[in-house]
């Protein structure tokens, strides 16, 4: 079983910054890749970005690209994921979502196994 908790999530004018955190409990942290996904109101769930765990590459959505930075520190069980940039239709609810799987890509919500509760981040024009 694994427990994953968000913070960092805030209220913030567009063109500004937030940085997200999510700890996860376990200790084969280092074997899971982790994966941060949003959902804004009356939407779906969207990926936002992925880090493996093998070999720390990264992915990230079409509309975050370039602004958003996911980052892992294993001594710490922890992934961050660095917004900058921010625009109104960044505001959602994020999630930081994990799973042991090897074999996936992290790119689609089914390949996670855990998810925490999410945290909000609203933009403001």
């Amino acid at each position: 079983q694994v427990q994953l908790v968000e913070s960092g999530g805030g209220f913030v004018q567009a063109g500004g910054s937030l940085r997200l955190s999510c700890a996860a409990s376990g200790r084969t942290f280092r074997r899971y890749t982790m994966g941060w996904f949003r959902q804004a109101p009356g939407k779906e769930r969207e990926f936002v970005a992925r880090i493996l765990w093998n070999d720390g590459s990264t992915r990230y959505g079409d509309s975050v690209r370039g602004r958003f930075t996911i980052s892992r520190e294993n001594a710490e069980n922890t992934v961050v994921l660095q917004m900058n940039s921010l625009k109104p239709e960044d505001t959602a609810v994020y999630y930081c979502a994990s799973t042991g799987l090897s074999t996936v890509t992290g790119l689609s919500r089914s390949d996670y196994d855990y998810w925490g509760q999410g945290t909000q981040v609203t933009v403001s024009s």
